[in-house]
């Protein structure tokens, strides 16, 4: 379904965007599909892999990823189950002199946001997960989660009856980012704490980061980052830029949870993916750094 925001009643400031609800999903491994030995020795500038990484953009296919991997100086694109090889033809054709830049990966599963609804919170017909408490500088405190559970969502509880209420949705913005901050009412407990963890602070992580993710369905699980700054198309329309891209399982009803270290630093928050915690996946974060800034809040 698609269903058009409305402005929230605070003062934190909220675009205007479109909501597409989708779950389900399956395990996935990546798999190399080889591009032609002739480009593995060739350079490309960075113009050259920024013209790639657009053509992908432009091609529209649903079901792909796809960022910069600085080591191998090319574009990698993974294409999930339901990407074609005439597709796949379509984002070499689209690259044009720039299609050798770009290498393509299938991964068995199908990329959706991870919506069926660290700690379970309900909107009026789905659940996610509550990602971190933040606060402003004025001392009012929130919490983030992933932009597609906010969007179109105003009361938020923390009980599946949906009877005791934590909070109303201050901001959201989906797609092209994927955060939300929805503002608390409730007598509910707000610690500074991912699982145990104290966060004291955020940032960005490298590739190679080993990081922990907390979520509502398969509680908490580590891995590594493997790109920054990914793109995902999850379809309809929802394209989302500048993620973290992660080898750590998730599922539904995971969207939202928090992705930090060992250390207490917040790294992001679960937006979608492929795969399952019985045979791993790849999964995307939004930048938890993104969206402290978009609203003026810091994490305590």
């Amino acid at each position: 379904m698609r269903i058009k925001r409305t402005t929230p009643r605070s003062g934190i400031t909220r675009r205007t965007r479109l909501i597409a609800v989708s779950s389900g999903l399956v395990a996935a491994a990546a798999i190399a599909i080889p591009n032609a030995t002739a480009a593995d020795t060739t350079t490309f500038s960075a113009a050259e892999l920024k013209s790639a990484s657009g053509s992908v953009l432009k091609a529209d296919i649903p079901g792909t990823a796809w960022a910069v991997d600085s080591k191998t100086n090319r574009v990698t694109v993974t294409v999930d189950s339901t990407v074609s090889q005439a597709e796949i033809a379509k984002i070499k054709e689209q690259a044009g002199a720039n299609a050798d830049a770009l290498t393509i990966k299938r991964t068995p599963g199908k990329f959706s946001k991870f919506i069926q609804g660290g700690d379970a919170i309900y909107a009026s017909s789905w659940r996610c997960s509550l990602g971190f408490n933040v606060q402003d500088s004025s001392g009012n405190q929130y919490f983030l989660t992933a932009g597609h559970c906010t969007d179109g969502a105003g009361t938020w509880y923390s009980n599946s009856g949906r009877t005791t209420v934590i909070g109303s949705t201050a901001g959201s913005s989906f797609p092209g980012n994927d955060y939300g901050i929805v503002r608390y009412s409730g007598s509910v407990s707000r610690p500074g704490t991912a699982n145990g963890v104290d966060i004291t602070r955020a940032a960005t992580p490298s590739v190679g980061t080993t990081v922990i993710r907390d979520g509502s369905t398969t509680g908490t699980h580590s891995g590594r980052v493997t790109a920054l700054n990914a793109t995902v198309n999850y379809g309809g329309g929802d394209v989302v830029g500048g993620l973290i891209q992660t080898n750590v399982c998730a599922e539904p009803g995971d969207s939202g949870g928090s992705l930090y270290g060992s250390n207490g630093t917040a790294y992001g928050l679960t937006s979608g993916g492929s795969g399952n915690c019985s045979s791993g996946g790849t999964t995307f974060f939004q930048p938890v750094t993104e969206a402290l800034s978009a609203y003026g809040v810091s994490v305590y």
